[in-house]
């Protein structure tokens, strides 16, 4: 018998997804949190009275195909354009990640000037991420949790996309870590969504039962890459995680996640959120 989550009795599954928030200063647009502005990118001389920069702003948490729209709508390139130089870039991603960017998209405001190519501004992203994710302390974390740093991404993509809040991210972290000394299936819908190409929270038995590997009801382990690219709060919480039994999860409300080892603590709680979101529908 599985060690299952619960099933909720109506459609619905307790998840929330925690966005990139967004503010304007001083006209200027940056992402609140671990979002940071790295240095202007040129690829090349500007056309000849062509000054202007522009700004890209990759949210914590967004997909790879979801900053590849961002970077062509930004450079004014056809649709699919950056999603083909991901693959025709050699990008400095580490051997693990087999190519393919998901995770090392490092989340931040990038000034672009004109002259900057897709290739080019993905690079940046990359650069940025591995020199982050590749500082001492993370590589410390991943060892003393017994996985590495592309996983310990894996992990923290995972923590950007559950977590309701940034208080919430270490007790989400420690949930997936103590899921895998267990070899409990993670099941979580942020990976069932990544396979779906969705984000909702919307689940059903049926979606459940799809064939992927990012399916962590059934796949045990990690998916096989990234969900997302996940910020620096993220990291932090999957290298340190609080110590906790904890097991399971649920958003009972905004700002109210509760986590549990007692698996009748979780059904009452699952039923606390049913009934909060039947009222919220009435």
């Amino acid at each position: 018998m599985k060690n299952r989550l619960p099933r909720v009795p109506s459609k619905y599954r307790p998840r929330l997804t925690r966005r990139g928030r967004l503010v304007l200063i001083a006209g200027a647009v940056v992402a609140v949190a671990t979002a940071v502005l790295v240095p202007l990118l040129l690829t090349g001389e500007p056309p000849a009275g062509e000054k202007k920069t522009v700004s890209l702003l990759v949210p914590e948490g967004r997909r790879a195909t979801q900053v590849y729209a961002s970077v062509d709508e930004v450079l004014d390139v056809a649709p699919g354009t950056t999603e083909k130089a991901a693959t025709a870039t050699r990008l400095e991603l580490p051997g693990a990640a087999r190519r393919n960017p998901e995770g090392y998209l490092f989340p931040a405001t990038y000034p672009v000037e004109a002259g900057a190519t897709p290739g080019g501004l993905l690079g940046y992203m990359v650069d940025t991420a591995q020199e982050r994710f590749g500082a001492d302390r993370v590589t410390a974390g991943a060892r003393r949790n017994g996985v590495s740093v592309y996983q310990t991404v894996t992990i923290a993509s995972i923590v950007q996309a559950e977590a309701d809040t940034p208080a919430d991210m270490g007790r989400v972290a420690r949930v997936v870590h103590n899921r895998l000394a267990r070899d409990m299936p993670l099941q979580m819908d942020s990976t069932l969504n990544y396979a779906l190409n969705r984000s909702t929270l919307d689940t059903t038995h049926s979606d459940t039962k799809t064939a992927s590997p990012y399916n962590t009801y059934e796949s045990r382990g990690l998916p096989p890459t990234p969900i997302g690219n996940p910020g620096e709060e993220a990291m932090n919480a999957a290298i340190n995680p609080p110590r906790g039994d904890w097991l399971y999860f649920v958003t009972v409300a905004a700002g109210d996640t509760r986590f549990t080892a007692d698996y009748a603590e979780h059904q009452r709680n699952v039923a606390e959120f049913n009934a909060n979101r039947s009222a919220a529908e009435d």
